[in-house]
């Protein structure tokens, strides 16, 4: 197969996203279309000195920018039309099955109701599922920078809508929040039967890594590229097949790696890792799933055979029945 065709097939292949925060689709125009409508003060002037302003350092530089942008989502509507707007992205880039984070603490602060946040969201995926068939599972983040008894207060209004949310997950600001911060947490999260996965070793040491496996429970670890500095961790990682949602385009504006070309993604994939590509923050990091996918193959010279790989493993690390996995896997 020639380049012509890899990029063909990116595009035309059914594929799962699994690692992508819906407060991360928030595009410029939109942020700005928000702001005037909901009458929020934004600290750009133009669509284009927001887009200057995404030029982060590092996670922390990002997650600044990140919440401003955030307080433009006020209403129901808000919150639909936003995940309204991925939804078409999915459809557009051939995704039929999305699990996306949200996350309700960053509104719940601002004194937004938590049905406000999920509804509006839900409704968008609901509508998404019955015009173009797009399936998905809604997954609720705790923001590791608060404190674990401010997690437990929204983990209680989460129960509420068990009918709507599948999982939770951690992200936020990783250095000096340890997946450790949060057993207790966790631990009510299974007993009322929520799946859990965590953010870990994205700028993390690989004993965060160590953590979430162990003491969070999670069935997934999102992002994990510091995986390769243990090798024990690496054999554990192979051995159960734990998936590893990387989002290599993030990476690099966030800069875990100085250049897509230094990624450790092909190294995973030799190693024999569940990894899967996915785009994170898409608005704020230059691009949604296909373009991580179309860039990263550059980049790296991955072959057919290994896209291929990376689109099997985003339906085998989904929360999808196997029997759903099996019938998208058979369309690649």
């Amino acid at each position: 197969m020639n380049n012509i065709s890899i990029l063909e097939f990116i595009k035309k292949s059914p594929k799962a996203e699994l690692h992508l925060h819906i407060e991360g689709t928030l595009e410029p125009e939109q942020m700005f279309a928000l702001a005037k409508r909901n009458n929020v003060q934004i600290p750009f002037k133009n669509i284009n000195e927001a887009k200057k302003a995404y030029n982060f350092s590092n996670l922390e530089s990002f997650l600044k920018i990140y919440y401003e942008g955030a307080k433009v989502l006020l209403k129901e509507k808000d919150f639909f039309e936003l995940t309204w707007a991925y939804a078409l992205k999915c459809k557009e880039d051939n995704i039929v099955h999305t699990e996306i984070f949200f996350d309700p603490q960053t509104h719940t602060n601002r004194g937004i109701s938590f049905d406000i946040v999920i509804n509006g969201i839900y409704k968008a995926l609901k509508k998404a599922e019955n015009e173009f068939g797009l399936s998905f599972k809604i997954i609720m983040c705790f923001l590791r920078h608060l404190s674990e008894e401010e997690c437990f207060k929204i983990l209680d209004q989460a129960l509420v809508h068990k009918d709507k949310i599948f999982g939770v997950g951690l992200d936020s600001s990783e250095m000096g929040n340890p997946p450790k911060k949060f057993e207790k947490l966790f631990k009510k999260a299974v007993e009322n039967n929520f799946i859990t996965v965590a953010h870990a070793g994205e700028e993390g040491p690989p004993e965060y890594i160590w953590e979430a496996l162990k003491l969070l429970n999670v069935k997934r670890i999102d992002h994990g590229v510091q995986c390769l500095k243990d090798e024990k961790l690496v054999e554990k990682l192979s051995t159960n097949q734990t998936p590893l949602t990387v989002c290599p385009l993030s990476n690099i504006k966030l800069k875990v790696f100085d250049k897509l070309y230094d990624h450790n993604l092909k190294k995973m994939l030799d190693k024999k890792l569940m990894v899967t590509i996915n785009s994170d923050d898409p608005a704020y990091f230059g691009g949604y799933l296909n373009q991580n996918l179309i860039e990263t193959q550059a980049a790296l010279n991955l072959s057919f055979k290994d896209i291929k790989t990376l689109l099997i493993n985003s339906f085998k690390s989904s929360f999808l029945s196997e029997e759903r996995k099996k019938e998208y896997i058979n369309k690649i």
